[in-house]
């Protein structure tokens, strides 16, 4: 361990440099449960007996570089410095108020800022004058060698003081393919409604810690702990009104909350988008409002595509999400069940098209979320579909290259259609647009400028001569 650490250029200078100024500093949290699991980490917590901020500010002086913020109320200092980020802290306790997660700040000792922090295995600690010791107060190693998340302190006095910490028990949980310890798991489930006090927690930081479970290596980890503790009751009640529905099993389990975690986990297997892994998640979003029995056919969701897709907008708005991914998940939500009924049905060109236009440049993303979505255990349902499904892929992949099909609409556009027609801006310059459109995707001419052009001439009066 003691090689680890000090292998680590940033963390043997600011070793050298504490030596050389008499100050005790420790490695903490993060980045020593990292070394110890073997992982690789850009992010180095330094914990300061003293004063952090003026520590950092010398070391970065004396290093040539600067600070990249200070926070003195809070005594820590954050420095990039050869390729790592690095967080400067004074040892410190808090204490909090009942309406908000701000803690009021005093300097500590080493044992009382560890037992502050959340969880055992992110409590330990190496002072970089002594790196062959691990200082481990609340057994957090035998906690990683155990695959456990636990609270240095009282569950629910940790959260109680800090809800966001019940996300962060879920991350780290899923990240490391971890359990949550049972006494932690009773505290989660008797705070968890401090999630809904604004006051407290932030939409900001609850989406953060839940796109960070969405990004784990198996996403299903994360989310099945956010239902069982009843925390995705809080944060998002559309994905747990999905538990319990029951769906037809031709192709998927009958549980459509399952159903969707395993979905997610089968596209978290082949990419790492966590745009694609959202899609995954709301591709059935709508199927608990579109749900009805057919008699000899069972439980239908008749519009749950055109309905989620609606649904993504809402989602979006209440998470606080970046709106330029919104019609990247809207558009794989709403065609989700496109490329299946391609699949099941003698294909013809037109639909070849029609996919690949609306599809676009998500046409290899849609096709990736489509084959996740078959869950069922029962292959031989769904190997004609299967073995059907790679070559209608191909084709459409081949239409949409051959045709020019990835940012498609009409190679004549509106300002020209209505210099031609000697025509204001109107409902009629749409009706050209969409019958040429029309044209290309059923085969009746090229999507080329000149073909769509002649065709504009060929009819543009009978248009023209229809009623305003």
């Amino acid at each position: 361990m003691a090689f680890n650490i000090l292998n680590n250029p940033a963390v043997r200078l600011i070793s050298e440099y504490a030596k050389k100024n008499k100050t005790e500093v420790y490695l903490v949290g993060g980045y020593v449960r990292d070394v110890l699991l073997g992982y690789k980490s850009d992010d180095i917590d330094i914990m300061v007996t003293g004063d952090a901020t003026e520590f950092a500010e010398s070391f970065a002086s004396e290093s040539g570089t600067e600070l990249s913020a200070v926070y003195k109320n809070f005594g820590t200092a954050l420095l990039n410095y050869l390729g790592y980020k690095i967080e400067f802290t004074s040892a410190r306790k808090e204490s909090y108020t009942r309406g908000s997660r701000k803690p009021r700040i005093t300097l500590a000792n080493l044992e009382e800022d560890l037992s502050r922090r959340d969880f055992t295995i992110n409590a330990m600690a190496i002072n970089l004058d002594k790196p062959e010791v691990l200082i481990d107060l609340f057994d957090g190693k035998k906690d990683l060698n155990d695959k456990i998340i636990r609270t240095p302190l009282a569950p629910d006095k940790t959260f109680f003081d800090d809800p966001l910490r019940i996300l962060r028990a879920v991350r780290f949980a899923s990240r490391f393919n971890f359990a949550i310890d049972h006494e932690t798991l009773r505290g989660i489930e008797t705070n968890r409604d401090r999630l809904k006090e604004d006051s407290v927690v932030s939409q900001e930081r609850i989406t953060k810690e839940f796109l960070m479970i969405l990004s784990s290596p198996k996403p299903s980890i994360g989310l099945n702990l956010l239902y069982l503790s009843g925390v995705l009751e809080i944060i998002f009640p559309d994905a747990a009104k999905m538990a319990g529905i029951e769906q037809r099993q031709d192709y998927h389990h009958k549980d459509v909350l399952y159903h969707t975690f395993e979905v997610i986990d089968n596209v978290a297997a082949k990419s790492d988008n966590v745009w694609l892994r959202l899609a995954a998640l709301l591709h059935d979003i709508a199927k608990p409002k579109t749900k009805k029995f057919v008699e000899g056919t069972g439980w239908t969701f008749h519009g749950h595509e055109e309905l989620g897709a609606g649904m993504t907008k809402t989602f979006f708005n209440s998470f606080k999400l970046p709106l330029q991914h919104l019609p990247y998940v809207k558009k794989l939500v709403r065609l989700h069940l496109r490329p299946a009924a391609l699949a099941k049905d003698e294909v013809t060109d037109s639909a070849i098209r029609r996919l690949a236009a609306e599809a676009g440049e998500e046409l290899e993303d849609l096709f990736l979320l489509c084959r996740a979505d078959i869950t069922s255990k029962n292959m031989q349902k769904v190997r004609k579909y299967l073995d059907n499904f790679d070559s209608v892929e191909k084709k459409i992949l081949e239409v949409q290259e051959k045709d020019n099909l990835r940012n498609f609409q009409s190679p004549v556009r509106g300002e020209e259609i209505m210099e031609i027609c000697s025509i204001p801006p109107c409902k009629k310059v749409g009706i050209i647009k969409k019958q040429i459109e029309e044209a290309i995707l059923d085969g009746i001419i090229k999507n080329d400028y000149d073909a769509a052009l002649e065709y504009l001439y060929r009819i543009k009066d009978d248009i023209l001569a229809l009623p305003d």
